[in-house]
């Protein structure tokens, strides 16, 4: 979507990459991850939650922005039961032109 922050595009991009070094550049070196009722806090905590992580491709079915940040909605396709599952919402709660600072992520 035309209306998706560059480094939010980029994260969608990068996420459903075998190569994760790009991906990891995108965070802040403090930064923090909520995914399935887990906090991961730093880099190297979020490099060891995205090691579990399958690859998974991802498409884009909303963004808004709002006071928190900027939600987006995706369907996620990949190797995982219950795949593809639509509705997941990105949670970008902190960000700047280029680091991600908050991430949440949930249904």
């Amino acid at each position: 979507m035309n209306t998706t922050p560059d480094l939010i595009r980029r994260y969608f991009e990068l996420a459903g990459q075998p190569d994760k070094d790009d991906y990891f550049a995108l965070f802040a070196d403090d930064a923090v991850v909520q995914d399935e009722g887990k906090t991961y806090r730093g880099i190297q905590e979020i490099r060891a939650w995205r090691a579990d992580v399958p690859l998974v491709s991802y498409e884009i079915t909303d963004v808004e922005e709002t006071p928190e940040g900027t939600v987006v909605t995706a369907t996620i396709t990949g190797d995982f039961p219950g795949s593809p599952f639509a509705g997941l919402r990105f949670r970008f709660e902190e960000y700047d032109g280029g680091r991600i600072r908050r991430l949440r992520i949930a249904p």
